[in-house]
């Protein structure tokens, strides 16, 4: 155990020093790993883990819906998603930004990409907001939190990685986020009507739209939502109907949403050969930073199994009687902290290889394949809110790059109720297992 816990202080050490996360995890697992078995299996080990990354056909899931969010971001549904959400709220007082919070859920629908959402509809959102006179901090605060719904919505490239990290199925995970994901959206409505109570200049009314208008903006997000019904639809057997017969599997499914995405881009005249040549090679990028990722971190788990980590935890949690309940509030303040500093992708690949065997063998009340999936999604909750939270606020920076002329501390400041309300959503699905596990359980 001694030496896991020197390996994990190491890992955060080389982090603390801008060493990128995947190299530290890899260099410390691997170096770990040599002092427990030697230098041939090490470098066995990690040989293996590179080729069977390489020839996973689980992870093509991985590029295809990389790959959906560019065509969709290519394709201008982004401003469609928020013209219909618009129409229907941007007369209340702080409509707007509630327009913003609807669009950012329709738009991680089909997106699956926090940092994608926050950019893309900081670009349609905010000229808007700033049109009919709302203040900085409320109009840059609803984008940077209604972003962060792109990890939760499915489909989601952080659930992908998790269920791939811990074998549970994508499938539960992806229908487990929608009663979270829908709850995130109402309290964040909540935390806006809040801000702009307290300060009604923050969110002005806007002029109240016709229901021409209301229908006519409906007709233009069909290929949203026929896009959305396509992907989901498939994957949980709603179109597996006579004479359709359409059932995918999540790699499937994936495939589906990005061809769907390249069509909808190139009907609406959004792709030239250029643009789809750059989309290409930015899915190819990323895919290729998130593999990296990934095989770094499976080098530090198989270092942390062997040197007996888990294990160890076990133990300790067994001789000090700590309730099982107890033990999830401090698995959770550890992850509310390192959010702080961590961004979401590095807190969860660092994490899950300790803590999730720890969480499986808590007595919750739930089976095991029941606890993957709800562990996951309260992961995921909590990656939500250490993207708005300071000092490491990865929307937040993602926003003050778009934006450019918005302070960061004016950002933080306007999130506050945001991430609070998240708090309490957080609380709310670990007291209430079956808020995630309803959906589920009824497949």
């Amino acid at each position: 155990m001694l030496s896991s816990i020197i390996g994990l202080v190491a890992v955060l050490v080389l982090v603390f020093l801008r060493m990128p996360i995947a190299i530290a995890m890899a260099i410390v697992g691997f170096v770990g790993y040599m002092e427990e078995r030697g230098f041939r299996a090490s470098i066995s080990m990690v040989g293996r883990l590179v080729i069977d990354t390489a020839q996973n056909y689980g992870l093509s899931v991985v590029p295809l819906f990389i790959l959906m969010g560019l065509f969709v971001s290519k394709g201008g549904l982004s401003r469609e998603l928020y013209q219909v959400s618009f129409a229907f709220l941007g007369h209340l007082r702080g409509g707007l930004a509630m327009a913003t919070i609807c669009a950012c859920a329709g738009f991680s629908a089909i997106c699956g990409s926090s940092l994608a959402t926050a950019a893309t509809m900081s670009k349609v959102a905010m000229p808007q907001m700033r049109k009919y006179g709302y203040k900085d901090r409320l109009s840059t605060a609803s984008i940077a939190a209604g972003g962060t719904l792109g990890i939760l919505i499915p489909p989601s490239v952080i659930l992908v990685i998790y269920g791939l990290l811990t074998e549970t199925s994508i499938g539960k995970l992806f229908i487990a986020g929608v009663v979270p994901g829908l709850l995130g959206v109402l309290l964040y409505l909540v935390a806006v009507k809040w801000t702009v109570m307290r300060d009604p200049e923050a969110g002005p009314a806007g002029e109240r739209s016709s229901w021409v208008s209301r229908l006519a903006a409906l007709r233009d997000v069909w290929a949203v939502l026929l896009l959305f019904f396509l992907v989901i639809g498939g994957l949980y057997g709603v179109l597996d109907i006579w004479p359709i017969h359409l059932t995918f599997s999540p790699t499937e499914a994936a495939g589906m949403g990005a061809a769907g995405a390249f069509l909808i881009a190139l009907l609406r005249g959004s792709l030239s050969l250029r643009v789809t040549v750059q989309v290409l090679i930015d899915a190819a990028q990323t895919t290729a930073a998130l593999f990296t990722v990934l095989i770094g971190a499976w080098i530090f788990s198989n270092f942390v199994n062997l040197a007996g980590l888990p294990e160890a935890l076990k133990a300790m949690v067994t001789s000090t009687g700590l309730g099982p309940m107890t033990v999830m509030m401090l698995i959770l303040l550890v992850y509310v902290l390192l959010g702080c500093v961590f961004e979401s992708l590095s807190m969860l690949l660092l994490t899950v290889p300790i803590f999730f065997p720890l969480v499986i063998s808590l007595d919750l009340g739930l089976a095991p394949d029941q606890l993957a999936v709800w562990f996951g999604i309260i992961v995921v909750v909590v990656t939500e809110i250490s993207l708005i939270t300071p000092p490491v606020g990865l929307n937040v920076f993602v926003l003050k790059g778009v934006v450019g002329d918005v302070s960061t501390a004016t950002i933080f400041r306007g999130v506050t109720p945001f991430w609070i309300v998240d708090i309490v959503r957080l609380a709310l699905l670990v007291l209430l297992p079956s808020l995630v596990l309803f959906l589920p359980n009824s497949m």
